[in-house]
């Protein structure tokens, strides 16, 4: 009897994680939002698990959004706007397209975000992170049953930046996420939310709602006739989007969320450093997520070597830029002169394409002074070999 209460008594003594499963073993089996809960309850995390939980509350904003256009059917896989390009399984009975959900996605990502960089700002960099993770076993419950069903894993939402080329999604090598990589998703957080400021500056709800209306009025003229060819169907639901933009960019702009948008970006530029000061300082090799000159990524995606410092100067030419310390290049302003960005975000006016492409519409943002020079940009183009576009998303 005695070693059976002993045996009780050290169990219930045994601090919380040893007794619960391992975070990864939590994201496989539970999802991400249970994971969430778990982490948040915590009393005392240690900095492992204060950056799985500003991860995982990254991941949950991505959840719910990938969640609410699976509700209304709404696969936007063919644009390249953050977060609603990524793919979603079909709806076979999805509920009306409201034309608030782009807005509303976009104002619930500006606190998701925050949530997920406050724990992620209290590591500092003598604190110790190390977090397992395979991607492979991780999943997001789009269609919101609790268990993963087909199209909902990570990396079928993700593709392929997240696995390389010729890389078996489905037997990936397991990533260590460590002290700098909180400093590379804050981040990111930063990004998604600059990104959220200017949805939100040029709020679509109108214009959507008034897009979808007439495309359905057009579907119901003479709606007992074929269609004279496929062409509605092909490109039809890409065209509305696109008007959608189109339209909702030529209206007044908020100038707080712009200006939001610019802080937030300087902050990425900022937390960007952070994480490469931290990268350069690591002797390990294992299972990185982005490497120094010395290691190896850890999903075998090639990372040349130099590629931290080209990037830090393009993020340098990007910093004085946004603070209007040199000036855009324009093709109709001589050497002297060019556009200043920083008063666009500080001093937004409506985009019109015709307008900027001609300049008479950029006129209060020229200037005299000096232009950005391409050099740096064309340097990590050079290292990049190809990759450009994807080496930027991966970097952030």
């Amino acid at each position: 009897m005695f070693r059976y209460s002993l045996a009780i008594l050290i169990c219930t003594a045994l601090p919380a994680w040893a007794q619960a499963p391992d975070i990864t073993d939590r994201l496989r089996d539970e999802g991400i939002a249970p994971t969430e809960a778990y982490l948040a309850a915590l009393p005392d995390p240690d900095p492992t698990e204060r950056f799985a939980l500003g991860g995982v509350r990254f991941l949950r904003a991505i959840e719910v959004t990938l969640q609410t256009r699976w509700r209304m059917g709404f696969n936007a896989a063919r644009t390249e706007l953050p977060v609603l390009r990524l793919p979603v399984p079909p709806n076979l009975s999805p509920e009306p397209f409201d034309p608030a959900a782009i807005t509303a996605l976009f104002t619930q990502m500006l606190p998701d975000m925050d949530a997920a960089r406050a724990p992620l700002l209290t590591i500092g960099d003598d604190d110790a992170v190390s977090l397992p993770i395979r991607l492979d076993e991780m999943w997001f419950d789009i269609n919101m049953n609790g268990t993963r069903d087909e199209g909902e894993g990570l990396v079928n939402v993700a593709g392929l930046a997240l696995t390389g080329r010729g890389m078996d999604a489905d037997r990936l090598p397991p990533l260590v996420f460590d002290t700098s990589d909180a400093a590379w998703l804050a981040a990111y957080t930063h990004l998604l939310a600059a990104f959220s400021e200017l949805v939100l500056a040029f709020d679509p709800t109108e214009q959507i709602a008034r897009i979808a209306a007439s495309s359905q009025e057009m579907n119901a003229l003479a709606a007992d006739t074929p269609y004279v060819n496929a062409m509605d169907m092909q490109f039809g639901q890409q065209v509305d989007r696109i008007a959608a933009i189109y339209l909702s960019l030529r209206q007044p702009p908020d100038a707080e969320h712009t200006r939001a948008a610019r802080e937030h970006l300087l902050q990425m530029i900022a937390q960007n450093r952070v994480f490469w000061s931290r990268v350069a300082a690591e002797t390990d090799n294992n299972g990185e997520w982005i490497p120094n000159d010395l290691q190896q990524q850890g999903l075998g995606l090639e990372v040349p070597a130099g590629t931290g410092a080209r990037w830090l100067a393009v993020l340098d030419d990007a910093e004085k830029l946004l603070n209007g310390e040199v000036l855009i290049p324009y093709w109709r302003l001589r050497q002297g002169a060019g556009l200043n960005l920083q008063s666009m975000f500080e001093d937004p006016i409506p985009v019109d394409i015709a307008e900027w492409v001609h300049g008479v519409g950029l006129m209060r943002y020229a200037e005299e002074g000096q232009r950005l020079a391409r050099d740096n940009w064309l340097d990590f183009t050079r290292l990049a070999r190809g990759d450009t576009m994807m080496f930027v998303v991966f970097l952030n």
